[in-house]
């Protein structure tokens, strides 16, 4: 196996769209759940092409997982939507990233704001121990267009009940699947959906309070700047590793033309 490569272990495709796919962990890396890593593929010329990826699987899984859109004309993901197990690709082993407990004050409630495949670093944030020793509850938000693409993080709410998390994520986990286009059980944006209050009335929740409540934020350039816009507005600020306060947005999504 080539430096820096990773083995394919197991590709699940969602729908048409959307898949994910895990491969070997190098012994060396060590990471933080939140964080994304550099994944690709060699180019027609066999130079790397790359792409950030956050890292969906927890920080103490002994593979490491990714969820992906899949681009028809996209360099990387035109190809790399056609993996296999038994493949290989490419991983730096260099994980960097905002998405993480320590770039928030402590706090009571954490939220955890997705469109798409945003929702990736949160299936690394909701299976990590240290998420439910940190917020004595999490608000999962996830919208997406159509209700097949809401089910990769529906099964990894449901991986809550298993071993170990059973015991520690129960009853603490709110979670909110909505879509834009097509009818489901909830409907609407996410910021609409706070700005509203509905989201607080569906889960029988209180609104957000910047003194206890704490959020991270994945998705489209316009989505991370509307909640933004909404979460500076309630009275929450951003923050950072460097500087930890109330919300953090991850910048170097893998959005849907990569």
């Amino acid at each position: 196996m080539a430096a820096d490569a990773q083995k394919v272990t197991e590709v699940i495709h969602w729908d048409e769209n959307l898949f994910s796919f895990r491969v070997t962990r190098p012994t060396t890396l060590r990471f933080r759940s939140g964080e994304f890593v550099m994944i690709g593929l060699p180019d027609e010329n066999g130079k790397p092409l790359l792409r950030a990826y956050s890292i969906a699987a927890p920080s103490w899984a002994d593979e490491l997982e990714f969820y992906s859109i899949k681009v028809a004309n996209g360099p990387l993901t035109s190809r790399l939507q056609h993996i296999k197990a038994g493949d290989e690709i490419i991983l730096r082993p260099k994980p960097v990233g905002t998405l993480v407990h320590d770039a928030l004050l402590p706090g009571k409630r954490l939220w955890l704001l997705a469109t798409g495949t945003g929702f990736a670093p949160f299936a690394s944030i909701l299976r990590d121990l240290e998420t439910y020793e940190r917020f004595e509850e999490v608000i999962v938000m996830h919208t997406c267009r159509k209700t097949s693409e809401l089910a990769y993080g529906a099964e990894i709410i449901e991986s809550l009940n298993e071993e170990p998390l059973n015991e520690i994520a129960q009853g603490r986990v709110h979670y909110y699947p909505t879509t834009t286009r097509e009818e489901s059980k909830y409907m609407g944006r996410i910021t609409d959906n706070i700005s509203s209050g509905k989201v607080y009335a569906d889960l029988g929740i209180a609104p957000i309070d910047p003194a206890s409540d704490r959020a991270m934020v994945c998705g489209s350039y316009a989505f991370n700047i509307d909640v933004k816009r909404l979460l500076e507005s309630l009275g929450l600020r951003e923050g950072a590793n460097s500087e930890p306060r109330e919300f953090v947005v991850e910048k170097a999504f893998v959005g849907e033309g990569l």
